[in-house]
């Protein structure tokens, strides 16, 4: 049974949207942009774990927001499902659940991300970065939406990508913040862990290399040059910061035109003429890069808010592109600053 939420939308209900995996970090942020979202109304959250309770008990920001509660059951018809499940739990959901010819799929785990993946039972997933992949998108009924740091990474090197300028390795240092594990807790997301500290995982492995790489080959034919990326937790809650240089021969204004050139069509990365930072980012659907010239190295800095433009706010934004809303329905957010 839909339930109605607690304010008046000012358009009419165009679609109706069910998520699966309602109680992570991730979903608590599609389920608030999608309240406000004046094209969408949300069918159903299912979340086995809490089902009966309310979602506001599990996301409390919403408190006075919407009175709905998590469901143990699913609404094979909804014109799109969000799926907000751990990597390798999307397929097997997918195995054990149908939903109608007609609803699209958007998928924020990294079960078909690779070229490899996209087919999954006759159904052939896209990969959801709109800066590269945007008519793509439009067109498809399956997204694999980005990761979060494979998207600030991306977005840091296309344009050089796809000017083949990508000629020699890339070294990439990228901290995310404690949201980034997700809600279970382990050794490392323990307050008493990440408080005042700093430190390294998955050196030169993680699991959004394969999905960058593809992505830079698919602008570059022939790159073929190792990307060595150093993932690292920071003791904040949400957040990427990414530094990376590569081997660069012209100019830092050469390279300004040619970054703002390549998103000069983009909704929400913009290329900043200052030094950036976090708090220009966080509960935004924006990626900010700038571009720093030392000797023959192009160091390029890229932020985003890991929960949104790394996740939620992505695939809300790819969503709007597979529908034809405009882009920034729901994404209007603005940083806090201070």
């Amino acid at each position: 049974m839909e339930i109605k939420q607690k304010f008046i939308k000012t358009q009419t209900v165009m679609i109706k949207v069910g998520i699966i995996g309602g109680a992570g970090y991730t979903a608590g942020e599609l389920i608030r942009i999608l309240l406000f979202h004046q094209n969408v109304t949300i069918d159903f959250v299912y979340s086995t774990s809490n089902a009966g309770n309310k979602i506001s008990f599990v996301h409390q920001d919403l408190v006075g927001s919407t009175d709905q509660e998590f469901v143990s059951n699913i609404n094979a018809n909804v014109s799109i499902v969000f799926l907000c499940l751990g990597h390798g739990n999307s397929s097997k959901f997918l195995k054990e659940h149908s939903f109608s010819k007609t609803t699209k799929i958007i998928d924020l785990s990294n079960d078909f991300r690779l070229n490899d993946d996209a087919v999954f039972q006759e159904k052939e997933f896209v990969y959801g970065l709109p800066e590269i992949n945007k008519t793509q998108i439009k067109e498809a009924n399956f997204i694999a939406n980005p990761g979060c740091f494979a998207t600030a990474i991306q977005l840091a090197l296309l344009p050089l990508a796809s000017n083949s300028l990508l000629k020699k390795d890339v070294h990439i240092n990228a901290v995310t913040g404690a949201t980034g594990a997700g809600t279970s807790l382990s050794k490392t997301t323990h307050f008493t862990f990440r408080d005042n500290n700093f430190s390294y995982y998955k050196p030169f492995t993680h699991q959004h290399l394969g999905e960058i790489n593809q992505s830079m080959q698919q602008l570059q034919k022939s790159f073929d040059n190792e990307i060595f990326f150093l993932p690292n937790r920071g003791n904040f809650s949400r957040g990427i910061f990414v530094t990376a240089y590569t081997y660069f021969e012209g100019s830092v204004e050469e390279a300004v035109h040619m970054y703002n050139d390549f998103y000069k069509d983009a909704k929400f990365t913009f290329v900043s003429e200052q030094p950036i930072h976090l708090k220009q980012v966080v509960n935004t659907n924006k990626c900010l890069l700038h571009l720093h010239k030392h000797g023959n190295q192009l160091l390029i800095t890229s932020c985003i808010d890991n929960l949104l433009k790394g996740a939620a706010g992505q695939a809300v934004h790819n969503m709007n592109l597979q529908f034809g809303f405009e882009e920034t329905e729901g994404l209007q957010l603005k940083a806090t600053y201070f």
